[in-house]
């Protein structure tokens, strides 16, 4: 079944390991010995999250002789990242007007406490 981009993208950032993986490969290229080292788990572990990656486009694999490194590809990052932008404005705009509204009525109570 395809999915877009945009749910592959954040299918593949749901899981930690995976989200490590790709912060190492922000520093550079790794062969999958490398990008295995700090966790514990088997080889084929290892290979299943970095089909995840591949698949989603979040990763590429290049050949150079019995090397196989592994590299981000930041693309669809910038894409989940615009997306998620989106939600942030809307958030701080409904931020902000619950801000103003709260000093309103502080203000307010401010103004019936020295009638009293």
């Amino acid at each position: 079944m395809p999915t877009d981009q945009l749910s592959s993208t954040f299918s593949a950032l749901a899981d930690p390991t995976r989200r490590a993986m790709l912060a190492r490969l922000s520093t550079g290229e790794a062969s999958v010995q490398e990008l295995a080292k700090p966790f514990d788990m088997s080889l084929p572990a290892i290979t299943k999250h970095l089909k995840v990656l591949e698949r989603s486009g979040l990763i590429a694999r290049s050949r150079n002789a019995q090397w196989r490194p592994c590299h981000l590809k930041a693309a669809p990052l910038k894409e989940a990242s615009a997306w998620m932008e989106e939600y942030r404005k809307f958030w701080e705009e409904s931020f902000d007007r619950l801000d103003d509204y709260l000093k309103e009525i502080q203000q307010k109570d401010k103004k019936h406490d020295r009638k009293k």
